[in-house]
């Protein structure tokens, strides 16, 4: 095995360049290092990682004159980026788009737009920001034809009072949902609890509390367990109502239900890219870094690091070849996936920062894309559709209504529409081969999913046709082992499980030099998502700062909205936390 030592510089980049151009490519994809003048000591930045947390690490850096190198082994953009269908392209077409699983960016996500506002796009004067686009509705279906929608356009001059929650909030859910007004009157009193509950009560004991014993799932009615515990976990997070943190789920409830409709958001509550996430999104962010003057590694994979007292003094890397490299820098910045980043703290580094041994407990799901290129325009929804009764967990979204260039400029020119679903559950026998998608097969998945959809679909008419199906593709992430008859999947998904925070680690701990950025770092939004990925990396590049002893200004950060009206209430319950009381509103309905 050949070893070689790097040092983060454009000139030992020159001097180290990977052996057939593995870890160095033009274009978006790669980067094609320049000659430069030498820079200052003292600011050499390694980023690990290319997914949003290192981008956005990278890009703030960047912005306040450190010199950045950023580390990815496969992809730029992580789970967030988008995937070109190998061969598709046809007489000068480029390849059809295919992804991780679609993406939304609610009005509540700050952090991740105030990036976008920054990364220039042609003819756009809010840059990528312009390239978001609202949707109107969310549709629910079921498979007994007793589908409903929901309008997502904001209302103004609502006030947040305990009677409003009760009465507009219960009624809303009851009507919207189709299930009996005390049910609906029972979720919006727990609303109502955790929305009026201290920051105290919040970690030491919703924390601590599953989503699915909170709002008593077990004694309620199947269409309450179905839409109200299952729907807002397994389908929007990918996590389990009975080990999801009511924290979390309640954060995320809070954001969606108590917010008045606008007020402390950056825009409408569900939002799309209006083309393929790379084109509109992590192209034109990377090149922006790059002007910036940071350089990009494609293929390295990062394997230790090395360790000096309270020191990280190098990285260990290897490439496509099974070449190693050392990569010298005066900080580190962890941009890699829970899993990935703790396979990486030895016993060298767990002697300096044992907390980070906690992290082995942290918790991690598949949430995977399947994409069905369509034959005509498919009018589902005018937004995102949660199949309510599928096995496996179904949302989807047409995305030709909403993208600026038709989708017969992709591919052999014959595809007119996509239609993007995400798949939640892996582990739960499907109704065609009753197996979990953990077990079967891509072609199994593929007609699996593709007939829980028209099980929801075709109950009043034939809705959606085989004879539409022009091809599908699944997230490469997903691999088939023929040996172990199951799946494998290398972007597996956080999973906020109850308890779960004192697992999570600061962006900042005992080594003067490392720095985590993650979703799974702690943050405001506490949950594993681009937006938590962004604020996580703003954090670490403001510790980063601080020990470098920098006077550039901090990176922007953004707290979550909570209604004003119910601070009073927040208060009186920290006083009654405290006293070991329950919160006022928490009493049997």
């Amino acid at each position: 095995m050949v070893v070689k030592h790097w040092t983060v510089s454009r000139r030992t980049l020159l001097r180290n360049t990977f052996a057939a151009g593995v870890l160095t490519a033009s274009g978006p994809s790669g980067h094609s290092p320049a000659p430069a003048a030498a820079r200052p000591t003292g600011n050499r930045v390694a980023v690990l990682g290319g997914g949003v947390a290192g981008l956005t690490a990278a890009h703030e850096l960047a912005e306040r004159g450190f010199q950045v190198t950023v580390y990815e082994s496969r992809a730029w953009g992580g789970k967030s980026r988008s995937v070109a269908v190998p061969g598709t392209g046809v007489g000068g077409r480029p390849d059809l788009p295919g992804e991780h699983g679609f993406r939304f960016f609610p009005g509540f996500y700050r952090h991740v737009p105030d990036t976008m506002r920054r990364i220039p796009f042609p003819g756009n004067p809010n840059g990528v920001w312009d390239n978001l686009v609202a949707v109107p509705e969310a549709r629910f279906a079921r498979r007994n034809g007793d589908d409903f929608r929901i309008p997502l356009r904001a209302r103004d001059g609502v006030v947040v009072t305990p009677d409003r929650v009760r009465e507009t909030l219960g009624a809303v859910v009851a009507t919207a949902l189709k299930m009996p007004v005390e049910e609906g009157l029972y979720f919006a009193e727990r609303m109502l609890v955790f929305g009026t509950s201290c920051d105290a009560r919040r970690l030491g004991q919703w924390e601590r509390t599953s989503w699915l014993d909170f709002v008593g799932g077990h004694a309620r009615s199947h269409e309450f367990r179905a839409l109200l515990s299952h729907t807002l976990t397994s389908i929007m997070v990918a996590a389990k109502a009975d080990v999801a943190s009511v924290r979390t789920i309640g954060t995320m409830g809070e954001q969606f239900l108590l917010n008045p409709l606008g007020i402390g958001s950056d825009g409408d509550l569900d939002r799309v890219l209006n083309g393929p996430t790379n084109a509109t999104w992590i192209d034109p962010w990377i090149r922006r870094i790059r002007e910036l003057g940071a350089e990009f590694v494609l293929g390295a994979q990062v394997r230790g690091l090395r360790v000096r007292g309270r020191r990280i003094t190098a990285a260990r890397i290897v490439d496509r070849t099974d070449t190693t490299h050392i990569v010298e820098a005066d900080y580190f910045v962890v941009a890699l996936p829970a899993e990935r980043a703790r396979a990486l703290w030895s016993p060298q580094i767990l002697a300096v920062a044992p907390e980070l041994a906690a992290m082995d407990r942290l918790f991690t799901d598949w949430m995977n894309g399947i994409q069905f290129y369509l034959r005509r325009p498919i009018d589902i929804s005018r937004g995102h559709t949660a199949y309510i009764d599928a096995p496996w967990s179904l949302t989807s979204i047409s995305q030709n209504q909403l993208w600026r260039d038709e989708f017969t400029g992709f591919g052999d020119g014959t595809v007119q529409d996509c239609l993007s679903v995400d798949i939640s559950d892996w582990n739960t026998p499907g109704m065609v081969f009753g197996k979990p998608a953990v077990e079967c097969t891509h072609e199994e998945i593929a007609r699996e999913v593709w007939a829980q959809i028209t099980a929801h679909l075709n109950d009043h008419g034939e809705l959606l046709r085989d004879a539409d199906l022009h091809s599908w593709f699944l997230d490469p992430a997903i691999t088939w082992q023929a040996g172990l008859a199951r799946n494998t999947n290398a972007d597996q998904l956080l999973i906020n499980t109850a308890g779960s925070w004192e697992c999570r680690p600061q962006p900042h701990g005992e080594f003067e030099n490392l720095f985590l950025a993650g979703d799974y770092v702690r943050t405001n939004v506490d949950l594993a998502t681009m937006e938590g990925a962004n604020e996580s990396a703003r954090m670490a590049v403001n510790a980063l700062l601080d020990v470098a002893g920098s006077n550039a200004q901090r990176c922007r950060t953004f707290t979550l909205y909570r209604a004003p009206e119910l601070e009073p209430l927040r208060r009186i319950d920290a006083d009654r936390y405290a006293a070991g009381q329950s919160n006022q509103f928490d009493v049997p309905i």
